[in-house]
């Protein structure tokens, strides 16, 4: 099955229903996601998507973000993913929150997410393996710099790295949530 073809957990008529994910996106239906953010201190996990990812490829991400199976729990997505993309396995996560957002990433598709977000904190030798069909690239950035760069360099970056860097960095982040 193409990863646009999966079911995810979509709100239809005030109802949570497995929706088809292309459809989700399409139809702009608020639908539950995942993001993850893997940090090392003041540095965090970014990554650049795959070329061949049906929305925003070639863009700058945060470490995970995807969607759960319908029935699958969240914090079991959150760790699936981080293995299928970039092969970390045995990173204890921390809920961060929950965040709600909706924005336009081309294509005519919408992503109108309800995101339950998670941390986790790396040891320096982490080791990477990222799948080409997901990940081309990786990098450690320093979380105010990143956070600046979105601001002033925004066509790098999804729309969902930018909102959550400038709407909901406190949330994510706590205390350690950069300024301005």
């Amino acid at each position: 099955m193409s990863p646009a073809a999966q079911t995810i957990p979509a709100w239809v008529d005030g109802q949570l229903q497995p929706v088809e994910k292309l459809s989700v996106h399409l139809r702009g239906l608020r639908h539950q996601a995942i993001s993850v953010f893997v940090m090392r201190g003041r540095q965090v996990l970014i990554q650049r998507r795959a070329l061949g990812k049906y929305h925003t490829p070639g863009l700058w991400a945060n470490t995970v973000c995807t969607h759960p199976h319908w029935g699958e729990s969240h914090a079991d997505c959150a760790a699936r993913r981080l293995r299928e993309e970039l092969g970390i396995t045995g990173l204890p996560l921390t809920h961060a929150g929950t965040v709600e957002y909706r924005a336009d990433v081309g294509g005519g598709l919408i992503e109108h997410e309800v995101v339950q977000v998670y941390t986790a904190e790396a040891p320096a030798d982490l080791r990477l393996a990222p799948d080409p069909d997901e990940v081309m690239d990786t990098a450690w950035r320093d979380l105010d710099r990143l956070a600046e760069d979105t601001r002033t360099d925004p066509r790098r970056f999804t729309p969902w790295l930018r909102l959550y860097l400038a709407e909901h960095a406190e949330t994510i982040f706590g205390a350690a949530a950069p300024a301005g």
